[in-house]
């Protein structure tokens, strides 16, 4: 009787500080993020094979590829980042032995969404095979290792904070290093903060799904230049994610929506493309409807945005969205960080 392994790892909101993880400037600078995870999940199934086959199924994205079990993968499409993971787990974990499985994977956001899914996913399916392998990889392990595949293996651009916040959970201040050094700083919030958080947040998918890495590779570019406006909203991004720690710690709403809009305005000086017509379309829309302040989660140019919006102004708020062609996404904050289990197969 064969155990099947299941593993969901929780999706995040970039509040403040987001592009600071990055290298370089996270290596000459050191950065900080602010971000807190949600009820929205990336998920994997691991099922024992004993036919010497591999297979990957995105269920979300229907695609699906069969292979003869190998110690090394070829690094290509599709489901190129389900199988630089399998390489690196055997290479790395069993001795250079070929592991014969189907894992399934699906996400509660799709790629692109600026809730860190495609780097969460990697956590998720890290941790999956940490529980089959009996690896018991502690949650900077996961995050190190899932970084790792995605960033130097795979060479996929992009900074640190999602992998961490997907395997620790909750709310974490992040400090980012020199020589890709990471401490993560859990916070301790209040319930009712926690509440009034949630009551006072719209999140609202844009319907726009963003390939972020070019974004991203702008954002190095910059960096590396010394481009005086990216560097400089770097560092006020910086800055903003201790503001909004203490903020959140303090239980000051009105310094984490001051906050909350600032690093916005920062954040558009990162790089072209951060924002377009359709985005600052639905951001005027939601201030005049009552909102307070808004940004975009992730690097930008389309996916996930939130709002901070008294709660006594939602309904106006969440009827002037309505307007517009995307989606009102209803979430919760969650506590817990990658998750995996066994299930025996004939239940």
């Amino acid at each position: 009787m064969t155990d099947i392994i299941r593993a969901r790892a929780p999706l995040r909101l970039g509040l403040a500080g987001g592009g600071t993880d990055v290298s370089p400037y996270s290596d000459e600078h050191g950065g900080y993020v602010l971000n807190a995870t949600i009820d929205l999940y990336a998920q994997a199934i691991i099922e024992p094979r004993f036919d010497g086959k591999v297979k990957f199924v995105a269920a979300d994205r229907e695609e699906f590829v069969e292979l003869k079990a190998a110690t090394v993968l070829e690094d290509c499409d599709p489901l190129r980042l389900h199988k630089g993971i399998y390489s690196r787990i055997v290479r790395q974990f069993n001795g250079g032995r070929p592991l014969s499985l189907t894992l399934t994977t699906f996400a509660d956001a799709p790629a692109g969404s600026g809730l860190g899914t495609s780097s969460t996913m990697v956590v998720c399916i890290v941790q999956a095979f940490s529980e089959w392998l009996n690896l018991g990889l502690t949650e900077y392990e996961v995050a190190r290792l899932a970084y790792e595949i995605e960033r130097l293996d795979l060479g996929l651009a992009g900074g640190k904070q999602d992998q961490y916040a997907a395997s620790f959970g909750g709310f974490n201040f992040i400090e980012f290093g020199l020589n890709d050094k990471v401490l993560v700083n859990p916070l301790r919030v209040k319930e009712w903060l926690l509440n009034e958080l949630e009551a006072s947040t719209v999140l609202y998918y844009t319907g726009q799904s963003r390939e972020s890495a070019s974004i991203i590779q702008q954002q190095i570019d910059n960096t590396r230049s010394g481009q005086v406006k990216s560097v400089e909203a770097m560092h006020a991004l910086k800055q903003d994610a201790v503001a909004m720690k203490e903020a959140v710690l303090k239980g000051d709403l009105e310094g984490y929506a001051k906050v909350l809009g600032r690093s916005w305005a920062s954040k558009k000086n990162l790089a072209q493309g951060v924002s377009n017509p359709q985005i600052d379309a639905v951001y005027d829309s939601a201030l005049s409807a009552g909102a307070t302040a808004g940004k975009i989660s992730g690097a930008g140019g389309g996916g996930f945005m939130m709002f901070f919006v008294p709660p006594q102004r939602r309904m106006d708020v969440l009827r002037e969205l309505k307007r517009h062609p995307g989606e009102i996404m209803n979430f919760h904050f969650t506590h817990a960080g990658a998750q995996s289990w066994k299930m025996n197969s004939t239940a």
